[in-house]
């Protein structure tokens, strides 16, 4: 093998097991991840080991694949329980909630720094996405009500397509490649965000039904072919014209909540390639950046940084949420937990691929900004979350079940693991209510097997295996999450009540 391949590997190895260590220091000092590996990538480049990187155009490319596994993650792992009634929320923060943040914070660019209506609209559309990465990853550490953790998590899952078209489109008009007026601008951007939904749904409910049907050969083939899924909706809705970001977030919200053979491994086949995306990605982006550019950009970043946190963001949260009756609390909360990452960034190096004028001055400003006030913010939520007494009390752990396929029984095996917190403790089988067609065989508890029987409970760290008709699956999952998050008396209240009280 070439010496050069062989480093390359050798250098990569360790970017990865050092990022890992990263992680768990992140996990202790509250801090999110991208932060550290943004240091890595800065250690790594000129001004530490001395890698000379300044290939925009295949930081671009790399970006998008990234971004493609990422938000293909957000979707697979986001349950459609939970979003729901966060969608409108989310789709508001995404558009409306995009155009005030725009509009205020490139007002402030023009009015403090005298940058020109182009340019300034440009860089407060950079910064206008909050970052699918940092908000999955700091989020679903915090107790939060469900429906506002959910607003946020649709927020940063859809956002990131009309930016990015946003951006294109202005980087295009300064550098007159664009001559199309704006309304019809808007019009190709609100088709394009259409057309993507469509092809990303459409092909999340094709492919569900294709992997409930096809019995591969290997079980690891499920992981693969479900991420490979989301893939594909985003590389045919890019073809097609139309927004690629939206159509994977989507089709990894159908495939996540779909019956789907060998479910948890594919999420958290998933959730590791969106963690490698994540250390590739800020990783390269640390390599890029020039240390020795950075002091002049600390004071427009803090300037553009403290409107858009201080002014714009809060602006934008009162317009979008200002019909779905948040609490004034949460809308506060939602405002502070904006967290921009990746996205932003990655946003920047588009004016550098088209040339804009001004380019690095964007890129410097930005990189700058997402490092300070991702450390701020970052740091700070769980304080913010208890001052303004939204904090919830830690919610019970959701029931993870694995099922495989029996074809020729016409049926699914289902393993089950009762974790600590889950109110499934000590409740008997029968309070299960599970489909007449569906039963607990086996419970492995402290490494000792046995068959249960009516007078069986359940208990904290039981493994169980289930049986089911494959057309009854569904409702023994249901179930099963019933109890696990409202206890026994989700048997008499039903779905609607358990779901009451996991709220």
């Amino acid at each position: 093998m070439n010496t050069t391949v062989t480093v390359a590997l050798a250098v990569g190895a360790l970017v990865v097991l050092v990022a890992a260590i990263a992680l768990r220091l992140a996990d202790r000092l509250g801090l999110p991840s991208l932060l550290l590996y943004l240091a890595l990538g800065v250690a790594l480049g000129e001004s530490g080991a001395g890698i000379q990187f300044e290939d925009y155009q295949l930081t671009h490319t790399l970006g998008y694949a990234a971004l493609v596994v990422i938000l293909a993650e957000g979707g697979l792992t986001t349950r459609w329980g939970d979003v729901r009634r966060a969608i409108g929320p989310g789709l508001t923060l995404s558009t409306v909630g995009v155009a005030v943040s725009v509009g205020v914070t490139a007002a402030v660019g023009v009015w403090l720094l005298d940058l020109d209506w182009g340019f300034a609209l440009l860089l407060a559309a950079v910064i206008s996405s909050t970052d699918a990465a940092a908000v999955f990853a700091t989020l679903r550490r915090l107790p939060l009500p469900r429906r506002l953790a959910a607003s946020l998590e649709a927020e940063s899952g859809l956002n990131d397509a009309p930016v990015i078209l946003l951006v294109t489109v202005l980087a295009e008009s300064l550098t007159g490649a664009a001559t199309q007026p704006w309304w019809l601008v808007g019009l190709v951007v609100a088709a394009e965000l259409a057309g993507g939904a469509v092809i990303g749904v459409g092909i999340g409910f094709g492919g569900a039904a294709l992997l409930r049907r096809v019995a591969l050969p290997v079980a690891g083939f499920y992981p693969l072919a479900t991420l490979a899924l989301c893939v594909l909706a985003y590389s045919s809705a890019t073809l097609a014209h139309t927004s690629g970001f939206v159509a994977v977030y989507l089709c990894g919200l159908v495939l996540g909540n779909a019956p789907l053979p060998h479910r948890a491994a594919s999420i958290g086949f998933a959730e590791g390639m969106a963690s490698l995306s994540q250390i590739g990605l800020f990783v390269l982006l640390g390599l890029l950046v020039s240390p020795s550019r950075l002091p002049e950009a600390i004071g427009p970043a803090l300037l553009v940084g403290g409107a858009l946190l201080l002014l714009a963001r809060p602006l934008s949260v009162v317009a979008s949420l200002v019909w779905f009756r948040f609490p004034w609390a949460q809308q506060a909360f939602i405002s502070w937990a904006g967290l921009r990452g990746a996205v932003p960034i990655v946003a920047a190096i588009i004016p550098l691929t088209e040339e804009v004028p001004g380019a690095t001055r964007v890129f410097d400003t930005v990189f700058v900004l997402v490092v300070v006030f991702t450390l701020v913010q970052g740091w700070s939520l769980p304080f913010v979350a208890r001052r303004l007494r939204i904090a919830t009390p830690v919610t019970p752990r959701d029931v993870q079940v694995e099922a495989a396929p029996l074809e020729e029984l016409d049926a699914e095996l289902m393993q089950m693991r009762v974790p600590e917190g889950s109110r499934l403790h000590g409740v008997y089988l029968p309070e299960l209510r599970l489909p007449e067609d569906a039963a607990v065989v086996l419970i492995v508890r402290d490494g000792r097997s046995f068959v249960p029987d009516r007078t069986t409970r359940l208990m904290r760290g039981d493994q169980a295996l289930l049986v089911s008709a494959r057309r009854s699956r569904s409702e023994a999952e249901r179930r099963l999450r019933a109890v696990s998050r409202a206890g026994r008396l989700a048997s008499w209240r039903g779905e609607q009540g358990a779901a009451t009280e996991a709220d």
